[in-house]
């Protein structure tokens, strides 16, 4: 039986990810901070799933992962889900903290954990996973340091597979578009009728649908790598040009 460590397991993705896994009979780690979800989850996934309340951000809880015993420890695939996004306020008079927060969980606690596990990952010919977006990419107003630490989990993801050459272990940066989760709700400040205008009658990106490219991706055979998939909605396509005029 495989085993997957999800970071950000509680809500979105990456519950769903659990979900899927486990209903693939994989044995589901599922870490973040919320413990009455993780809980939850634990409950409905029954001995397949062992909920751990971690905080990304702290260096100790990361190690704590490293050093779990078998069979949990036999970590086959990492999937770096957790992360977040500031508000979507100009640089200039964006909130230093949220912007520190940010980076702390989209990119010093990502490199951390997955470095902590990379022993095990290589012992087990094993996978790393990391979601990225089509903002590290795609510029827009108000996601200058949210694009950025998705810009670094994709380059990361890119040159992480040049270190790794020849150990056999599989490394791919997912970059989805618009993905109708909590994500919106917590960047905007707990707003849930912004979140819901964002995706009113547009048929964005599910849950669910990336679990299902996940899951793709972890079981196809061990000699094929996917260094990037990016997906969109149909209804989502690139922005035009900001021009701003002289009055």
């Amino acid at each position: 039986m495989n085993t997957i460590l999800i970071t950000g397991a509680t809500a979105g993705i990456g519950l769903a990810a659990a979900r899927r896994f486990a209903q693939g009979g994989w044995r589901v780690i599922a870490t973040g901070r919320r413990g009455d979800r993780l809980r939850a989850l634990a409950d409905e996934l029954g001995d397949a799933c062992l909920p751990l309340e971690i905080d990304i951000r702290d260096p100790e809880s990361l190690a704590q992962l490293a050093r779990l015993d078998p069979p949990w420890g036999d970590i086959d695939l990492l999937l770096n889900n957790a992360g977040l996004a500031p508000p979507m306020d100009d640089l200039q008079q964006a909130d230093p903290a949220a912007l520190n927060n940010a980076i702390d969980t989209n990119v010093t606690g990502l490199v951390a954990l997955t470095r902590a596990l990379l022993p095990k990952l290589i012992e087990r010919t094993g996978a790393i996973i990391n979601l990225s977006s089509v903002a590290a990419t795609y510029p827009y107003r108000g996601g200058a340091v949210y694009a950025a630490t998705k810009a670094f989990v994709r380059q990361l993801s890119l040159d992480l597979r040049c270190d790794l050459a020849g150990t056999g272990v599989r490394v791919t940066s997912i970059e989805p578009g618009m993905v109708e989760t909590e994500f919106t709700v917590v960047r905007n400040r707990g707003d849930q009728a912004a979140s819901d205008a964002l995706y009113a009658n547009m048929n964005p990106i599910t849950a669910e649908d990336l679990a299902e490219t996940i899951w793709w991706i972890a079981t196809l055979p061990p000699h094929l790598n996917i260094n990037a998939i990016e997906l969109m909605p149909v209804s989502q396509t690139w922005a035009g040009f900001t021009v701003a005029r002289e009055a």
